[in-house]
């Protein structure tokens, strides 16, 4: 493989992407773009052009569960922020801050309004 990152997008699916977009926009502090894509609806995380990146994904053959592949988003410089507002915006955290082995940073997980198993990591 030629790339240093393997991951190149993700779509996290929403059973109400107004409010999944919601919940993301609150926890992580940011502002995700709403976009149509074929019969799928979008919202769209923040990021450079050609850098990785993902969505939200409501539309067929697209099903929350906590049962699935966990991502990790990043959290900035400490995830002790974003993951206070994580119960607020009505998920649940399951992992709390957890520090790695080494000083690799922290990690963290939670359940998100739609019932993903989200991952947050930082190095702080």
């Amino acid at each position: 493989m030629s790339s240093a990152n393997v991951s190149v997008w993700f779509e996290i699916p929403a059973r109400d992407l107004a409010r999944a977009k919601r919940f993301y926009d609150s926890v992580f502090a940011v502002s995700l773009k709403l976009e149509d894509f074929g019969p799928h609806k979008l919202a769209v995380f923040p990021g450079e052009l050609g850098q990785n990146s993902g969505c939200l994904i409501h539309g067929e053959g697209y099903e929350a569960s906590g049962r699935a592949t966990t991502i990790y988003l990043v959290a900035g410089d400490d995830l002790a922020a974003p993951l206070a507002r994580v119960a607020k915006a009505g998920g649940k955290i399951v992992l709390p801050k957890t520090a790695l082995p080494d000083e690799m940073g922290h990690f963290a997980q939670f359940l998100d309004s739609e019932g993903n198993r989200v991952g947050m990591f930082s190095a702080h």
